[in-house]
């Protein structure tokens, strides 16, 4: 009764051809694959472009933070590179404890950081004395009265003992007889230990 391409199947016809019911299913298992493949596309540039946008609020300093306790080499202007390990960052400067001295280093003078961790740890998760300014650093220079040496961003250095600090500058004293020095944070790029 049916001829060789057809053959009944629980009472319905089917033939080498497909039936509308399966073309329709077909045609809406074809426009579910589509739907699914633009949204995952969408969805992955929806997700790069939230990478991108969450990485732009990542800032050099919480870099820093998540590089604490490694060997970075940094270049600073008016200094030239330094190397050593990152002991702290802070509001406006880190301390780098290098082979031959201690250094405080603005990060607005940093040229260039080697060695930072690919993390980030934002300023939310950072210690409350990470939030004390340059000036707080200072401040405890002045306090030691120890020497040291002020290396400024256009490459001059000077020698003395920090003897107080302002709201935008360092005094220091220099020489013999000691004259007081003022430099503004701006015109500083570092301050290390001991003489290089």
């Amino acid at each position: 009764m049916w001829d060789d391409r057809e053959r009944a199947v629980g009472g319905v016809c089917h033939s080498g051809r497909m039936s509308w019911e399966e073309q329709l299913f077909s045609l809406l298992d074809d426009l579910e694959s589509q739907a699914e493949a633009a949204w995952a596309a969408e969805r992955g540039a929806e997700l790069e472009d939230r990478a991108r946008a969450e990485y732009a609020t990542v800032s050099l300093a919480a870099r820093l933070m998540a590089s604490v306790g490694q060997e970075v080499s940094l270049r600073v202007s008016g200094v030239g590179r330094l190397r050593g390990r990152l002991d702290r960052v802070a509001d406006g400067w880190l301390v780098l404890a290098g082979a031959a001295q201690d250094w405080v280093v603005r990060t607005d003078a940093l040229l260039g950081v080697d060695g930072a961790s690919a993390r980030a740890v934002p300023a939310v998760a950072w210690p409350a004395v990470a939030r004390l300014g340059l000036g707080s650093a200072l401040r405890r220079l002045a306090d030691a009265r120890e020497q040291c040496v002020l290396h400024l961003v256009d490459g001059s250095r000077h020698e003395g003992v920090v003897l107080r600090v302002g709201g935008d500058f360092v005094e220091l004293a220099e020489g013999e007889p000691p004259r007081g020095l003022l430099v503004p944070w701006a015109a500083l790029a570092a301050l290390s230990s001991r003489e290089v």
